[in-house]
């Protein structure tokens, strides 16, 4: 069956039918969107909108993050064929999934950039679907919070990265990819309690209460000790996962700004993801892919890869519910 289809099947970003299903159109070919889903912004039945953020001008050293959204869309399609590896159960065939765009914003005026930001996410979560957002810069988490802290209250976080991003920052104007978790927690739309950073391998003494679980915590005790860790921190509450592709070692994930050695390999990465089977997401976000700095693409494929994983972790607790 996907070998015939693979004869007819083009474009599927702007002709398929059903919302439903893998897609066996060429990865080389036709109108790129992310696994195939239909790009549109009618948000009728739908369950989860897949929406880039292309934004980079928060970034303390190398700029392309803004060309992250493409490049994780066109990796993408290596993975529109089949089911997700590991988790028994095709999100694809299970949710009512969307490529809902990006985000249209004023690059010149970056003061409007923040609000636009909130407002598109929240237009999303008030239509019933959930969002799993591709960046753009670290900075972008910070708005998505509010939107999904203006629903869910105080929002547990998860957070994958090499760096705490608890710098001090009291300037609440300043939009600075480096302090997005400092600011959310000060604005009481993160609880600290709550939340856990896994993969830091920078120094920052204050982490105002928030659980670290750094890159060599994770290398010797290994991936279940981490998952007991994470889950005993965010329990049972509505919960959001912000993965920065910097919390993998630059080996596997180069093409990024703000590279730093010693981080997590894809697999363990993975394994993690995979291992969170069950936590209530509401939703996630892959940032700081930044395109230019990875020749290869293997940036770009890591970033669509967690993306995936931000799908499945999502459906998982909610198979069946149409």
């Amino acid at each position: 069956m996907a070998l015939e289809d693979a004869k007819t099947q083009i474009d599927m970003a702007f002709t398929r039918a059903e919302r439903r299903g893998p897609a066996f159109e060429n990865a080389f070919g036709g109108a790129v969107s992310f696994l195939r889903r239909a790009y549109t912004k009618d948000l009728t039945g739908v369950d989860l909108a897949v929406t880039g953020v292309p934004f980079d001008q928060a970034v303390t050293n190398r700029p392309g993050t803004r060309f992250g959204p493409r490049a994780i869309r066109e990796a993408s399609t290596l993975q529109a064929f089949d089911a997700p590896y590991g988790w028994g159960y095709d999100p694809m065939s299970e949710m009512n999934i969307v490529d809902y765009g990006d985000l249209a914003f004023d690059y010149a005026h970056t003061a409007s950039f923040p609000d636009r930001v909130q407002a598109h996410i929240a237009g999303i979560l008030a239509a019933g679907a959930g969002t799993v957002t591709l960046g753009g810069d670290h900075f972008i988490t910070l708005p998505i919070l509010r939107a999904y802290a203006e629903k869910f209250g105080p929002m547990a976080l998860i957070q994958f990265d090499a760096h705490s991003d608890t710098w001090a920052d009291d300037d609440m104007s300043r939009i600075d990819h480096g302090t997005f978790l400092y600011k959310a927690i000060k604005q009481g739309i993160v609880d600290p309690a709550a939340t856990v950073s896994v993969g830091i391998r920078t120094d920052n003494p204050d982490t105002l209460g928030v659980t670290i679980v750094d890159a060599p915590f994770v290398h010797q005790a290994g991936v279940d000790e981490t998952l007991r860790r994470i889950r005993a921190v965010v329990g049972e509450r509505p919960c959001y996962i912000t993965f920065d592709i910097d919390c993998l070692d630059p080996a596997f994930a180069p093409g990024t700004g703000t590279p730093v050695w010693g981080g997590l390999a894809s697999w363990q990465a993975a394994a993690l993801l995979r291992g969170l089977a069950g936590i209530n997401l509401v939703g996630g976000d892959v940032v700081e892919v930044s395109p230019p700095y990875d020749t290869t693409g293997a940036t770009a494929v890591a970033g669509a890869h967690v993306a995936v994983e931000l799908i499945a972790l999502y459906g998982w607790t909610r198979r069946g519910a149409r």
